[in-house]
């Protein structure tokens, strides 16, 4: 519904949500949790048949966004390893690779993974939520901190390799779940009490893949982040955006 405007730049392709939903067993040992539980799994399949995925994790579980057209190739790959459902009408109908035609496999790619410049800033972040019915008493500083209080997100040179801090908060509203990102510093300005963390008030610290736009084409950036923390055990959050890749651990 929103207006065509010079001002908005909009992908050209679709993309679908896929979210990998456990049964309640995990693998034994493993303690890593964010994009690292599916890394393995889910993303380096998807990455070795060439298949370019954005990531999103919230405070609650991970989404990955993958290309409509993709999605032959999606179901292929994955159905070996998981139960895939689609959903109709709010019910979880099965899906087998019977259901999508054509246009599959695509060949492995000869391996070329490319190589990305890495700007780890000093600033400290929050992974945390909110209930629904309390986001009218932070409403007004919340949309103050999301368009009113940053400066220019360019001021300290896309091309610089050792920035002292860097202009970030995602905010995310999926199925009445909220799910917020924002520095440390931006979390002194809301009320204590409303806002839900960790129970050990752990911090995280950014990793920004990229020091240009990536491109939506390029495939294999998730999963070199992802399965080396994974190798690890090291738990990360993930959050794909227009532009950039960036990786909480």
């Amino acid at each position: 519904e929103l207006p065509p405007s010079e001002f908005m730049q909009v992908a050209d392709s679709t993309w679908l949500v896929l979210n990998v939903v456990s049964n309640g067993r995990e693998p034994p040992g493993c303690q890593a949790t964010g994009v690292t539980k599916i890394a393995r799994s889910v993303i380096a399949p998807l990455a070795e048949h060439h298949v370019s995925v954005l990531m999103l994790s919230t405070y609650q579980t991970d989404f990955i966004l993958v290309r409509e057209r993709d999605l032959p190739v999606v179901i292929h790959t994955l159905a070996g390893e998981f139960d895939i459902y689609k959903e109709e009408s709010g019910e979880c109908v099965p899906v087998t690779s019977d259901d999508v035609s054509n246009g599959f496999l695509k060949p492995k790619p000869a391996a070329s993974p490319m190589l990305h410049p890495v700007q780890s800033p000093q600033t400290r972040f929050c992974v945390l939520t909110v209930a629904p019915d309390t986001l009218p008493a932070i409403a007004t500083m919340l949309i103050d901190v999301l368009f009113y209080s940053h400066s220019p997100p360019w001021d300290a040179g896309t091309g610089s390799q050792d920035l002292d801090s860097i202009t970030f908060f995602s905010f995310s509203l999926i199925e009445g779940y909220i799910s917020i990102v924002m520095d440390a510093e931006t979390q002194k300005r809301f009320p204590s009490d409303l806002l839900l963390t960790s129970s050990t008030g752990e911090l995280w610290r950014m990793v920004r893949i990229g020091g240009q736009p990536l491109g939506f084409d390029e495939c294999g950036i998730v999963a070199q982040i992802a399965e080396p923390l994974a190798a690890a055990d090291i738990s990360a959050y993930y959050i794909s955006t227009f532009n950039f890749d960036h990786a909480l651990v």
